[in-house]
């Protein structure tokens, strides 16, 4: 019998109840408490969390570092092109605002842009928290120790 066998089926379950919670954290962090940067923590715990149960291999294999840095790349350029799309949207003879999304919806009178602009770019820093989040905890985790566990 595998000594972890409850810590593996207690985080089988516990794993996507907190993905969905940092899912739940990202789309309603504009009504209340949260948003990209809470739900980004809160999705590489998961990750950390599976790593710590199964292995640090099979963490990098689940989630491989070539996808951390395309999310860290992808969140940045989502979150800067939402400030540039907004600003070239922009009419002419107004003020071009970086990250001034009424531009981005022409509901005006409701700043239905407001919305959709700030749940862009909070998606983006979801991205790029929860990717260098976890490229620190791999790059810390894999490293080799410096003193062998026999002479603690």
């Amino acid at each position: 019998m595998n000594p972890h066998l409850i810590l593996r089926v207690v985080s089988k379950l516990l794993i996507p109840m907190i993905v969905l919670f940092g899912l739940y954290v990202q789309f309603h962090g504009d009504f209340g408490p949260g948003g990209g940067f809470q739900a980004g923590v809160i999705v590489a715990v998961a990750v950390i969390l599976y790593a710590l149960i199964f292995g640090i291999e099979e963490a990098r294999r689940a989630v491989p570092p070539v996808a951390l840095r395309f999310g860290a790349a992808f969140g940045l350029l989502l979150y800067a092109g939402v400030g540039i799309a907004a600003m070239l949207m922009m009419g002419a003879g107004e003020h071009l605002n970086y990250l001034d999304y009424d531009a981005l919806h022409p509901d005006q009178a409701h700043h239905t842009g407001q919305h959709y602009g700030i749940m862009l770019i909070e998606i983006g820093v979801l991205c790029t928290v929860a990717s260098v989040m976890l490229s620190v905890f791999y790059a810390f985790a894999g490293r080799i120790p410096d003193i062998p566990d026999e002479d603690w």
